[in-house]
């Protein structure tokens, strides 16, 4: 397929200027960018098999984790806002996994969404994981699976939603909650969080559906599936730097295997 095959130019023309002004500036101010309806149906419908297909090599690794993402710290207790622990559930697909002939491949690496980005994120440039694991996954949410409360470690999340589940499975976050840079955590803010005090957004995702998300400051969550039908979520990491390797560790975590 070719990109203006891929991408729905009736609604969202990358190549005009202002359009993409008008997405940078949402972004700005609101933190989140949905664009709806970004592939068109048929780039979807191919993305969907694909996805069905690759539904039975997913690795799951249910796993317990803080919402900071960071090791335990013993300077507080375990029921802490900083030592909490919420879980994670998800399986993934990996890049490896996915053909380079698939419509999400081809878009991932296409000079018109890449320059797109670069200019609604503010980003000089924009590279893939030099692993061969982690540039494009397609993460899948069954009954019960969720993606817990966290903050991000990265500046900012590109994912395309090819199939919301039926009931549950919903994004929720709230923005703003810290500021890694004055390296003020939040604890009282995100306790409040976790008992439910403060009341999250929420962004309806159908299906074709582009989000671009900063994460990094503002506390988000997947909540868990709530009946028979399975959510298939594509991501799209990119680096700010060349030649850049997910983690060992992060590896074996998530793909359970690293190569």
């Amino acid at each position: 397929m070719q990109i203006d095959e891929i991408i729905n130019y009736n609604k969202h023309n990358l190549n005009e200027l202002s359009w993409s002004r008008a997405c940078k500036d949402k972004l700005e101010a609101f933190g989140v960018l949905k664009l709806e309806e970004f592939l068109t149906m048929d780039a979807l419908n191919k993305i969907a098999s694909e996805s069905e297909g690759g539904l039975t090599k997913a690795y799951f690794n249910p796993q317990s984790h803080n919402i900071y993402l960071r090791p335990s710290d013993p300077n507080f207790s375990e029921e802490h806002p900083r030592n909490y622990l919420v879980t994670s559930s998800k399986g993934c697909i990996t890049d490896d996994q996915i053909s380079a002939e698939s419509p999400l491949k081809l878009l991932y690496h296409s000079s018109e969404l890449q320059t797109f980005l670069k200019f609604v994120l503010g980003e000089e440039s924009l590279h893939p994981y030099s692993d061969p694991l982690s540039s494009v996954n397609i993460h899948y949410a069954r009954q019960g699976e969720e993606l817990g409360w966290h903050f991000d470690n990265s500046a900012f999340a590109v994912t395309l939603m090819i199939k919301p589940a039926n009931l549950g499975g919903e994004f929720e976050f709230v923005r703003n909650l810290r500021s890694s840079n004055s390296h003020d955590m939040a604890y009282s803010r995100v306790k409040d969080v976790l008992e439910e005090k403060v009341k999250p957004s929420k962004i309806v995702i159908k299906g074709g559906d582009l989000l671009l998300f900063r994460g990094l400051n503002s506390l988000h969550r997947v909540t868990p599936v709530k009946d028979h039908s399975v959510r298939h979520m594509a991501v799209l990491a990119y680096n700010q730097k060349p030649n850049v390797e997910l983690s060992e560790n992060a590896r074996k975590t998530f793909y359970g295997r690293l190569n």
